[in-house]
């Protein structure tokens, strides 16, 4: 049985999360937004939303700062789709989100893509990873597997389901 939380673990953590990760979550945030000041405050409700969840980060398996990167682009992504960001604001000037690729993205998509490709099977990962990976049609997937192109896309279609399941009940947990 696991113990509780005290209030000395919570504060050291987030201390922790405060001078260890903090500034790497600004300029990820920055990265995505082109925006100093909306990515502090993006970072500042990521903060918030780690400590409301304290208690599941202290008994949490998983990195802690790839939970707090995942809150942080969830939290961009949702700023993004926001009614007002479609808006004219006078005075502004309007920079379109950095495209670039990025270091600290390209790891935090491979730390939740591995233990999440690794639940498929090994036909479902081959097709995704020929398709997506190395940016292959479904006829050149389909020669190289020597399948029918129709089984490649109903694998892909599967596989692709079963990815999105998956991240949504991970999300939920």
């Amino acid at each position: 049985m696991a113990t509780p939380p005290t209030e000395t673990t919570c504060s050291e953590l987030l201390a922790l999360i405060m001078t260890e990760h903090r500034h790497g979550l600004v300029a990820y945030a920055e990265r995505m937004l082109g925006d100093h000041g909306l990515a502090e405050d993006v970072v500042q409700e990521t903060i918030i939303r780690a400590w409301r969840n304290m208690d599941r980060l202290l008994g949490m398996e998983g990195s802690v700062k790839g939970w707090l990167f995942t809150v942080t682009r969830h939290l961009i992504v949702d700023w993004v789709r926001k009614p007002h960001r479609r808006r004219e604001v006078v005075g502004g000037t309007y920079s379109e989100p950095s495209s670039g690729t990025d270091h600290i993205e390209a790891v935090h998509h491979a730390m939740v893509a591995r233990p999440t490709l690794s639940r498929l099977s090994p036909e479902h990962r081959a097709v995704l990873v020929h398709l997506y990976l190395f940016d292959r049609t479904i006829k050149e997937t389909a020669a190289i597997l020597g399948i029918p192109a129709g089984t490649v896309k109903s694998r892909q279609h599967n596989a692709l389901r079963k990815l999105r399941r998956t991240l949504h009940a991970d999300a939920v947990a």
